[in-house]
């Protein structure tokens, strides 16, 4: 049994639009994990959810309908106690001056789609803990 310290990843906000990456997320996360995660299909519904379910961490598509990753992570900041909540992106554009425009956008980090599944929970453990040392 793992002792969860205070400082510890336990919540993920994931907001994709694609119902089959969403599935693979949830096994990597909350199955390989053992993380709580809530998946929004839209931007507007992860600012609508970030208040009540307090994420540790969050994950964003970048390209979405609506509002894309990148306009998400602005609104989610602009909300009271949540400006300096750990986020990276997740994409399959990886070109290095797409990952540098993400990067200044405030994300810790810019995650390759595809992903290796078995890591991914392993991977924002250690995001996570460099951006909250």
């Amino acid at each position: 049994m793992n002792h969860v310290s205070a400082s510890s990843l336990t919540r993920v906000l994931y907001v994709e639009d694609d119902p089959d990456i969403q599935a693979i997320v949830r096994i990597a996360l909350e199955t390989v994990g053992q993380l709580q995660l809530r998946i929004c299909s839209s931007g507007q519904e992860a600012v609508d959810a970030v208040g009540e379910f307090r994420p540790d961490f969050l994950l964003l598509d970048v390209m979405m309908p609506g509002l894309d990753g990148p306009q998400t992570l602005e609104q989610i900041r602009s909300i009271d106690g949540f400006a300096d909540v750990p986020a990276a992106f997740c994409t399959a554009k990886v070109q290095p001056q797409e990952i540098e425009r993400l990067r200044a956008l405030g994300a810790c980090d810019v995650i390759a789609k595809p992903f290796d599944p078995l890591s991914l929970a392993a991977q924002l453990r250690s995001l996570y803990a460099e951006a909250t040392r």
